[in-house]
């Protein structure tokens, strides 16, 4: 465990987000007991009270479990984190992790079929106008980058129709995930964005109140980049654009 010293004008940010980042890469394992606070400021060249804000910060998070007056113990994020370490976990050390792509993409797609339905069974009609504006918008659209900023928006009015406030946050966070990494995901983006005909079955489904049909819709739309990234991932590294 290689703990680096602060530069005071960062704190306590960086004293967070270090230990985030020990946490996450399983440099401090689960189970692990945290150094008191006065030798961990000392180690990181940092004050007590701002260690102690990092640290609760990090048990915020579920990273860590702080006992008053015990020991401060890392925990398993995969058991007690929440998605607001998905922006973290999707882009280590400058590079896309793979393993958090697939993960993402399998989630949108029963996300995206759910909330196609409940669309099609909930607003069906009302969403007629808004959803053919943005198809034709997407339609007319050829940077890739863009292309994808506006497939954000059509799914945007979709979560709006399905009137679920879980699968609205849900959507929010790995929206909140997807869109800094808009450039980065261009290539492997490209196929889907470009389809427009599904995005014309798709609204039609949905404006047609065939919440059936609406499902198999969306699952074929967003089937296509989930065919893309396993042939992507099956490539050797050395021909990964």
């Amino acid at each position: 465990m290689a703990f680096k010293r602060i530069d005071r004008r960062t704190v306590p940010d960086t004293v967070f987000e270090q230990l985030v980042g020990e946490v996450l890469d399983g440099e401090l394992a689960p189970g692990a007991a945290l150094p008191a606070e006065r030798a961990l400021a000392e180690t990181l060249g940092v004050s007590r009270p701002t260690v102690r804000e990092a640290l609760q910060r990090l048990a915020h998070t579920g990273l860590v479990e702080v006992r008053q007056g015990g020991s401060t113990t890392v925990r398993d994020f995969r058991r007690h984190a929440g998605l607001e370490m998905l922006p973290r976990l999707l882009i280590r050390q400058g590079e896309l992790d793979f393993s958090v792509v697939r993960s993402i993409l399998e989630t949108r797609r029963v996300l995206g079929r759910e909330v196609a339905g409940l669309a099609a069974e909930r607003a069906a009609g009302s969403l007629g106008s808004e959803l053919d504006a943005a198809v034709e918008a997407l339609a007319a659209e050829r940077n890739p980058v863009t292309q994808q900023l506006l497939a954000i928006t059509f799914w945007d009015r979709l979560v709006d129709g399905a009137d679920s406030i879980v699968y609205r946050l849900l959507y929010n966070d790995l929206r909140a995930v997807y869109e800094p990494a808009v450039e980065a995901l261009a290539g492997l983006m490209a196929a889907e964005v470009g389809s427009t005909d599904r995005y014309r079955a798709l609204a039609a489904a949905i404006i047609d109140a065939d919440a059936d049909e609406a499902r198999a819709a969306a699952d074929a739309l967003l089937a296509i980049s989930a065919a893309e990234f396993e042939a992507f991932a099956k490539q050797p590294d050395s021909t990964r654009a």
